[in-house]
């Protein structure tokens, strides 16, 4: 078949499907938007197509596509700057989606508003770190920042989110008095 569309051979084989899930999780913390989530994947494998030729072979492919959806995420910022109505569109779904009473849920939802309210560079960096489990210097690769940078980066992020989780309220304590009960 390919060389009846006179095709070479020797471009290498990319397992672009098996990297779905990681640009889109990676796409979804940068954009906090699952439309534009997809619309950056695509923008990005549209990019990686036209550049494969830059490909290093035995190269980590992952790391390739991820830094090319954090150029792309970074091409339309600068090209948009209209990071109000982003923010703005970010708040209003996170607002849409009310979590289960349960605490768990309660949990789920003040550590993910506590991700998204990080600056990107820190978000963007835990993401790549601690979700899709980048090595720090593949990571630092990706983002294109020195590896002392994305470390001070992660460190900052991992802090701010403590921080946050201590300034949580703790679970109500109940304040019911047993009757009888003089205090």
């Amino acid at each position: 078949m390919l060389r009846k569309q006179g095709m070479k051979r020797s471009m290498p084989r990319f397992d672009i499907v098996g990297q779905l899930g990681s640009l889109r999780r990676y796409a979804r913390s940068l954009t906090r938007d699952s439309t534009d989530a997809e619309d950056l994947v695509h923008d990005a494998l549209v990019r990686a197509y036209e550049r494969r030729g830059t490909f290093r072979s035995g190269g980590n492919l992952r790391a390739w596509l991820l830094s090319i959806v954090h150029n792309a995420f970074i091409d339309k910022m600068r090209s948009r700057r209209s990071e109000a109505a982003r923010v703005e569109q970010a708040g209003y779904l996170t607002d849409a989606s009310t979590p289960a009473p349960q605490e768990h849920s309660v949990r789920l939802a003040q550590v993910r508003d506590g991700f998204f309210s990080l600056p990107e560079e820190q978000r963007s960096a835990l993401h790549l770190v601690a979700i899709e489990g980048l090595s720090y210097q593949e990571a630092a690769d990706a983002s294109g920042v020195p590896l002392g940078t994305l470390m001070s980066r992660i460190g900052r992020a991992r802090a701010a989110l403590r921080s946050m989780e201590s300034a949580a309220p703790s679970p109500a304590k109940n304040h019911l008095r047993i009757v009888g009960d003089p205090s």
